[in-house]
């Protein structure tokens, strides 16, 4: 059963990606929101201070976990959503989505918000082009308009789209309404004398969030206590969390499945073995995967991230991987599925069977949701 958890930040966040920094006058950039592994990497601690374990001992294996298993063998314990959310005025959680990656956010001559869709289409018999699918998304505009960014959708909003809808402007945030960046001055540290380092001081980014805001995270696989404070991001930083009652954005599976077609969309970075490719897919763009099959016709995926992060259980960096980002939109025709087989697809994740990265799926990679393609 899937447990849904509510962290709110006690004090700003140092949420860092992958660049070093601490040298003099470096620069250490936020990532907002942080990958799922951060939550993951939290909540475990925090499970592990709950249950009475020595995080020692669990580093070098010596003490399996009944839900964490170990850090070689992760157990059932899963992340598998992390998205930034809000508390509404009756405590209720809301979430907040980024704009997938075929919704168009752009600004007309009046300077007005407009949303718009794109639409996979084959291209003409005189052009060609370097893509390897059937079909690239292309924006149907009339006349150029200004890109804009910076804006969230609602839930309501992000339900709509998952429904094949475009959402409206008027269920647009925008970003300064969620959190603002303040940069802060950090000292280099002389661990021997344990002092400050002669000229060495950085800056680094810390976020601000506003009141209500916070990370809504799921969590597969294990009992989690319904209150308590977590350690988020860099420099040991506080979130409260408690156990929110939620429900995510309903999705007709049954119609997607008479459809014959839809849209995989990711809801967190995609670490796949083929880089932008999903696994499941062959050269001829065929795809199948858990009882699912269908044809890869169309993709909009942005340009390429790179994920990393650190192994507290073994004191060092962890492999720096090239991930499609989140909001990633794959269109599929012709869809041979179930609505029970989509299903299990959705709750398993994007992974190779069987699959090969036990701990980044743990991590809560690779996860998307199933969209109508109208």
């Amino acid at each position: 059963m899937t447990a849904y958890r509510f962290l709110q930040p006690l004090d700003v966040l140092f949420l860092r990606g992958n660049k070093l920094f601490g040298d003099s006058g470096s620069f250490g950039e936020s990532l907002v929101p942080p990958w799922p592994s951060a939550a993951a990497g939290a909540l475990r601690s925090w499970l592990l201070a709950s249950d009475g374990v020595d995080p020692q001992a669990f580093a070098r294996g010596a003490v399996r976990h009944p839900s964490l298993g170990t850090p070689a063998e992760p157990g059932a314990f899963r992340v598998t959503a992390f998205h930034v959310a809000r508390q509404t005025e009756t405590g209720a959680i809301e979430l907040l989505m980024e704009p997938p990656a075929d919704l168009v956010l752009t600004r007309d001559t009046n300077d007005a918000l407009r949303l718009s869709p794109l639409t996979p289409q084959p291209l003409p018999a005189a052009l060609d082009a370097s893509s390897a699918l059937a079909r690239l998304p292309i924006l149907s505009e009339a006349a150029r308009r200004k890109p804009a960014g910076g804006h969230w959708l609602t839930q309501r909003a992000f339900a709509a789209y998952l429904r094949g809808q475009l959402p409206e402007t008027s269920e647009l945030v925008p970003t300064s309404a969620l959190w603002k960046i303040e940069p802060r001055i950090g000292v280099g540290l002389d661990p021997e004398q344990r002092r400050a380092d002669d000229g060495k001081l950085f800056t680094t980014q810390a976020v601000h969030f506003r009141p209500g805001i916070g990370f809504l995270a799921a969590i597969d696989g294990a009992e989690l206590p319904a209150r308590g404070t977590v350690q988020l991001g860099g420099d040991g930083r506080a979130a409260a969390l408690r156990s929110a009652d939620f429900a995510p954005p309903a999705v007709d599976l049954a119609a997607i499945a008479a459809a014959g077609r839809c849209r995989m969309v990711l809801t967190s970075p995609g670490i796949f073995p083929e880089g932008w490719r999903p696994p499941g897919i062959d050269a001829e763009g065929r795809f199948a995967l858990a009882g699912v099959r269908g044809r890869l016709v169309s993709a909009a995926v942005p340009r390429a991230q790179v994920v990393s992060g650190w192994d507290l259980a073994n004191w060092r960096p962890k492999p720096a991987q090239r991930a499609a980002p989140s909001g990633s939109v794959y269109w599929l025709d012709e869809l041979q599925a179930t609505p029970d087989a989509l299903r299990k697809l959705a709750v398993d994740g994007l992974w190779p069977e069987p699959c090969d990265t036990a701990q980044r799926r743990a991590e809560g990679f690779n996860r998307f949701v199933f969209a109508v393609w109208s």
